[in-house]
């Protein structure tokens, strides 16, 4: 190997001294199409100067940056989505799985494609459908609005227009007084057409589905044009540069959501509630506006760099003259150079066939589906997870989802591609790392399904379906069916779905807080505990409460009841920091396994068959999957006029067990494959001498 590296560079160097200079050798390759910057009109030496790695790594990582950040707002927004238009959680789920449906049927083939074309182009173009996801996605609250739960809670809905202020708090008492415990059964208005409207979702799928394209595009593409543009020893580094900045993007999403969340559904009129009152919607829909914008001007910069990068010319052209004069087709020492084939559907059949016959491939593969199986409901539905387990607001839940770990995560993929470009380390040993974290991976989820908060799970009686018993002896005459979920906490620190299935039938304002009174489901003799006597004593004076404790029934507050659980939520994101540490650490080893495991032409195709292996075996399936688990997790449905609306309560033992055990059975299967990845890679080389271009001219 160490010959073939000299006899190259004496080639060089023999057939340097024919180019008057090697800046003239530069300028000369600079000048063709492919390796010039620009599209049409926008063309000029002030945009070649950008046509380098470094400038396609930041822009490729702050595309990426909001790429991402587009679906974690999905899933920060996830739970609003669902309480506005009524969508339970196994629709969710199939939601999600549009964009991996489209990779599903398009990467494979568009990556062989596109991979043989002008990459950058081609990325541009797919980033676009993003831009038309981001569209399409904010386009149910154009067409149907607010709706009617939300515009009912703001001052400008006309039981409160032009009312002064104790107008206002009676009216806000006649809406509390709707949802309370009624001797006989009222039509409520909650039920109507507007909640069996699947056409919202039907959008959102659709927008899910166009978006996939972009995404495969993007992975595919970006990364092997990337490793084809820089030397093997730097491509760690850059790939974990890269990849860093757009770790950024859930952090980014996450916030963006906690920040619209804040702002009512309707920015313009005035709620009167606050964001922490379960009836509260966010502006879900903002973002996507933000996102969109942004995500098209980064594409269109992205679109300006060439099909190959300048100095990556050089070093392909020198190569090429080399092989030329030795009239052979050698392997080189930085891969098979060859003349490109046409593209056609049989070297298309042809190239499908060597990446399936390809054992570490297919395991490295396999072993990445079975992690993805795992961790798919950590991304997709963390912040209802956090919601339901540790009562934070929907807000609050997705700022700590995008910002938790993000400090480990950024440490682990900067250490690792710094680790790898010093260390070179052999193949068998990236691979052994894999199976470590994978055992760190299964120890950390099977810890979170002991995490949770035991006083949050409710110990009311359930019916043989594993539903609430919300209808009991004590509120079996308050016709509580289409009543919406208003959470109460009695005195004795029980919650309650709402004042009516507390059996309350009065309510009384005190200071601009509300207390339900003559609650039947709450015994009057009932003793309450120093801490409830504080809790409640901060907004109502104490004798009103003693007034109410002596009616025939106790008394509620708004609200859920507060339990102590941020000991167990802090170690929670103690192990959430430990695995994102971890599993970044092995992001760089895992990639340079794929792209080192084929021949350089299939670098884009084997790529893009990993992705639609993933779509099928993983992204698509495991989100569903999910889904029906957190339903059937679920204590109280809302109810409407199509049947089952969103879930209102779930069962916090059951939810933890179920997702945390499945997750984690799937996580040690794949840690099996990686074993086997460690078996086959032992004669893999990742880092081979290389062709030196530098030594012969200065290239870096």
């Amino acid at each position: 190997m160490e010959g073939n590296k000299v006899t190259i560079v004496e080639e060089i160097q023999v057939f340097l001294p024919t180019i008057s200079s090697q800046s003239e050798f530069l300028e000369e390759l600079s000048l063709t199409k492919d390796t010039s910057c620009g599209l049409w009109f926008i063309k000029g030496a002030f945009l070649q100067k950008f046509a380098n790695k470094k400038a396609y790594v930041i822009l490729y990582g702050i595309l990426g940056c909001f790429f991402s950040a587009a679906y974690s707002y999905f899933n920060g927004t996830i739970t609003t989505l669902e309480k506005r238009f009524k969508i339970p959680s196994r629709t969710t789920g199939i939601i999600t799985v549009g964009n991996d449906l489209s990779q599903l049927l398009v990467s494979a083939i568009l990556s062989y494609y596109a991979g043989r074309g002008h990459r950058p182009r081609w990325m541009a173009l797919g980033m676009y459908t993003v831009v038309l996801f981001c569209i399409m996605t904010a386009s149910p609250h154009f067409l149907y609005g607010a709706g009617e739960d939300a515009l009912s809670l703001t001052m400008e809905h006309k039981h409160y227009s032009n009312s002064s202020y104790d107008e206002y708090l009676n009216h806000s008492l006649s809406y509390q007084r709707k949802d309370l415990c009624q001797n006989r059964k009222v039509n409520h208005k909650s039920c109507k057409l507007e909640e069996g409207n699947y056409t919202p979702q039907l959008i959102l799928f659709a927008a899910q589905f166009i978006s996939g394209i972009g995404g495969s595009l993007y992975y595919t593409l970006g990364i092997s044009y990337m490793d084809d543009n820089v030397k093997r020893s730097k491509t760690p580094a850059l790939f974990s540069f890269s990849y860093f900045i757009r770790m950024l993007g859930p952090a980014l999403g996450y916030g963006l959501a906690s920040l619209c969340l804040k702002i009512y559904v309707t920015p313009t009129l005035t709620p009167i509630i606050d964001n922490n009152d379960p009836r509260w919607l966010g502006a879900w829909w903002l973002g996507w506006i933000i996102l969109g914008i942004v995500i098209f001007f980064l594409s269109t910069l992205l679109a300006l760099f060439p099909k190959t990068l300048p100095r990556a010319a050089v070093r392909k052209e020198l190569l090429k003259r080399h092989l030329s004069r030795q009239q052979s087709q050698t392997s080189s020492i930085r891969g098979n150079v060859e003349t490109d084939i046409p593209t056609s559907f049989k070297d298309m059949i042809k190239t499908f066939q060597r990446v399936m016959k390809n054992p570490i491939l297919m395991m490295n593969n396999s072993a990445a589906v079975f992690y993805f199986l795992g961790y798919m409901p950590y991304w997709i539905f963390l912040p209802k997870y956090i919601e339901t387990q540790y009562r934070q607001s929907a807000s609050a839940s997705s700022l700590i989802t995008g910002s938790v770990g993000l400090i480990f995560s950024a440490i682990g993929i900067l250490l690792s591609g710094i680790v790898i470009s010093k260390y070179k380390p052999k193949a068998r040993k990236l691979a052994g790392w894999n199976v470590i974290v994978g055992l760190i991976s299964v120890s950390g989820i099977i810890s979170y399904a002991y995490l949770g908060c035991s006083d949050t799970d409710n110990k009311t009686p359930l019916l043989p379906n594993g539903e609430l018993k919300s209808v009991t002896n004590c509120n079996s005459g308050c016709h509580c069916d289409f009543i919406k979920y208003n959470p109460v906490c009695s005195q004795n620190g029980k919650t309650y779905i709402s004042a009516c299935h507390a059996g309350c039938r009065d309510v009384i304002n005190v200071n601009g807080s509300n207390l339900f009174s003559d609650c039947s489901c709450i015994k009057r003799d009932e003793v309450l505990s120093l801490e409830r006597m504080t809790e409640i004593g901060k907004t109502l004076p104490m004798e009103k409460i003693l007034e109410s404790t002596s009616q025939k029934a106790g008394f509620a507050t708004p609200g859920t009841c507060q339990v102590d659980c941020l000991f167990q939520f802090y170690i929670f994101l103690a192990v959430v920091c430990l695995l994102k540490f971890s599993g970044a650490t092995g992001r760089a080893s895992n990639f340079l396994v794929t792209v080192r495991c084929v021949e350089e032409k299939d670098k884009a195709v084997a790529m893009g068959f990993a992705l639609m292996m993933m779509s099928l075996c993983a992204f698509v399936p495991s989100p569903i999957l999910f889904g029906i688990i957190l339903d059937k997790a679920c204590l109280v449905w809302g109810r409407t006029c199509a049947g089952h609306g969103n879930c209102w309560l779930y069962n916090g033992e059951t939810l933890r067990y179920t997702v945390n055990f499945t997750a984690a059975t799937f996580v040690f299967i794949g840690t099996l494959f990686d074993i086997a990845v460690w078996y086959f890679v032992k004669d893999l080389h990742i880092f081979d001498e290389e062709f030196e271009l530098e030594e012969a001219v200065d290239v870096k």
